[in-house]
């Protein structure tokens, strides 16, 4: 089995390698890896087991957490979808399941496979 990364715009996880670059057969889309389509390198995060996350990747909380400036609290597995990867101390954003857009510590998720 391969350790490509899923496609970054269609999260197919039959990605292949054609030289320098990582091609995806079900949408076209062609990348280098660690590079995203502007050319500038992602950073490279791991969830609470050390795996890596990437764009389009489904997670579980794996603790309750209060949300900022509500009373709402978030239980234990619930899921997200994470949108984007970005630089920072919350550096996953993505979109929680009955909650909506926010932004989370990827050492608060595990990634699970959909």
């Amino acid at each position: 089995m391969s350790n490509l990364p899923p496609c970054p715009q269609c999260s197919s996880e039959y990605t292949y390698e054609d030289r320098n670059v990582l091609v995806c057969p079900e949408c076209g889309k062609e990348w280098q890896d660690g590079i995203d389509g502007e050319g500038e390198e992602r950073p490279v995060v791991k969830d609470a087991n050390g795996n890596d996350l990437y764009e389009g990747d489904s997670a579980t909380l794996i603790k309750d957490l209060k949300v900022k400036g509500s009373s709402t609290v978030l239980k234990i597995g619930t899921k997200a979808r994470i949108n984007r990867i970005v630089q920072g101390d919350h550096n996953i954003d993505c979109r929680v399941d009955k909650v909506g857009e926010m932004m989370l510590k990827s050492e608060l998720v595990k990634k699970i496979n959909d």
